[in-house]
């Protein structure tokens, strides 16, 4: 399976889709903001990344008006706010086969592109 998570209105995610040519190279792509996250989905994301707070974004504009900077977050708190807030998932999230790509920072992007064949 090739799989990309992404925001279809973030400039970042946009680019890595086009420096990947994640539709030639036969990724699916789910916009999460229209299609969302899945509680499956979300678990399967966990089971390959090792932890909920891996694929979390504290960048979300949402993270500090709630006061969760403030808090010191579980496992579960994780989960359930990546799952009430699309914005709360690090993106984009990549997955292929059995490994996952979370994020936007260099060397993540940089192992996509190894791994989807650029």
């Amino acid at each position: 399976m090739k799989k990309i998570y992404h925001l279809s209105t973030c400039s970042t995610c946009k680019r890595i889709l086009e420096e990947i040519s994640a539709k030639e190279n036969g990724f699916v792509l789910q916009d999460i903001k229209t299609e969302k996250i899945t509680p499956a989905q979300l678990d399967e994301m966990h089971k390959l990344a090792g932890s909920y707070e891996a694929l979390f974004s504290r960048r979300s504009q949402k993270y500090r008006p709630m006061g969760l900077h403030e808090k010191e977050l579980t496992e579960k708190d994780y989960r359930d706010l990546i799952l009430e807030e699309y914005t709360f998932l690090k993106r984009p999230v990549a997955i292929i086969g059995k490994q996952i790509f979370v994020g936007s920072d260099k060397k993540t992007v940089e192992g996509l592109q190894a791994a989807a064949g650029k």
